[in-house]
């Protein structure tokens, strides 16, 4: 363990691991295929005691889309802590949106479409959540749009972007030949028009 890391209490050290568990269970199976007894199977419990910790897996479901979009949301804030130039902002977020999908940090985005089981009242709360994972998005393509690096900043490129970056996770190899520094750089040119210099200051 870390030297001043304190130690997680035991009914929180195991409300993480079920949720890591789902996220993980409910992308590689979808939602509906997923049971509880899967769920706890993958993490030593028997079948009943999710229940303890969540009312239902649709409870489930929402915790680990809303707690994913604020973890996403808290690690694109520290990857572009004091970069001011926005195209090396879009960079840094671009190549941390990736590494949560990729990387096994964050599914959340791809669990989205998942919400259709969820109440209207849920679904709102998980909106809202995507929302705020959004809002530096938009600053970001707003501001590179003001300085004349971004034909249109309107919502629908934000939306494509996100879309075309989601879809990798469909046909993206961490074995392949490309890495995911190439490939946020790609995505970085198809947006722009032109290579992202990443070495610029901010």
């Amino acid at each position: 363990m870390a030297r001043g890391r304190k130690p997680q209490p035991p009914d929180i050290s195991r409300r993480n691991d079920l949720l890591r568990a789902a996220a993980r269970l409910f992308v590689e199976k979808g939602f509906d295929a997923t049971t509880t007894r899967d769920i706890a199977e993958a993490v030593g419990m028997r079948s009943g005691s999710p229940f303890y910790h969540f009312r239902s897996k649709q409870d489930l479901l929402k915790a680990v889309i809303i707690g994913g979009l604020e973890a996403g949301q808290e690690r694109l804030q520290a990857a572009t802590a004091g970069i001011g130039d926005p195209e090396r902002r879009l960079y840094a977020m671009v190549r941390t949106h990736l590494g949560n999908l990729l990387e096994g940090q964050c599914p959340a985005p791809m669990l989205l479409g998942e919400s259709r089981a969820l109440e209207a009242t849920d679904r709102a709360e998980i909106a809202a959540a995507f929302d705020r994972y959004q809002h530096a998005w938009q600053d970001t393509l707003d501001a590179l749009a003001a300085s004349g690096k971004l034909s249109s900043a309107a919502p629908p490129v934000r939306l494509l972007l996100f879309g075309m970056l989601n879809w990798t996770t469909q046909w993206y190899r961490a074995d392949g030949p490309l890495t995911l520094d190439e490939l946020a750089q790609a995505s970085i040119t198809l947006l722009l028009g032109r290579p992202n210099n990443s070495g610029e200051k901010g």
